[in-house]
């Protein structure tokens, strides 16, 4: 379990030092690719947890991962077309790819109770990793006001999500 936490954990230093360690705030292109990337990250966490779980619980976690994250990344590509700005692949972006991959691997071999713990776990991390990343650096370094604006209102619908996942891991033994 500690294995997960600690992916989780890497995807925040990604998501944080990544863009400090350049010392230049990420531009609107690459936060748009970074929350999308994020976003899409969660949607195929959830994918593999529905064809995984067998518990109603978590199953049902999953279910509203899924169509709340694909909700918001339809958003942003919807945002992105009116404004017509291409999102531009970056380093964080590939960070959190390469990570959400391993942490998929890891999750896959497991199964049953074990799978399920590990999951939730794992997006308790996750989310308050974004949540944090959000806050911290990509709402501040967004110039666009619409992209600024649909940063927080994820970060206000991740929060949400956090405080599910963090009940559902109290849960899960």
């Amino acid at each position: 379990m500690f294995k997960q936490i600690l992916g989780a954990t890497f995807i925040a230093a990604s998501l944080g030092t990544a863009a400090l360690a350049a010392d230049a705030k990420p531009t609107d292109p690459q936060i748009a690719h970074i929350a999308y990337t994020a976003g899409q990250i969660d949607v195929t966490a959830a994918e593999q947890a529905l064809k995984k779980s067998k518990n109603a619980e978590v199953i049902e976690f999953a279910k509203t991962m899924e169509r709340d994250h694909k909700a918001v990344n339809d958003q942003a590509l919807a945002l992105v077309k009116k404004l017509k700005v291409t999102p531009e692949d970056n380093k964080i972006s590939q960070s959190l790819s390469t990570q959400a991959s391993k942490e998929l691997t890891t999750l896959g071999a497991l199964d049953g109770a074990a799978f399920d713990k590990a999951y939730v776990e794992n997006e308790v991390a996750y989310h308050k990793s974004v949540n944090d990343a959000l806050a911290k650096v990509l709402i501040p370094s967004a110039q666009n006001k619409e992209l600024k604006s649909l940063l927080e209102t994820g970060l206000t619908l991740f929060k949400q999500h956090q405080m599910h996942a963090e009940h559902l891991a109290s849960m899960i033994k």
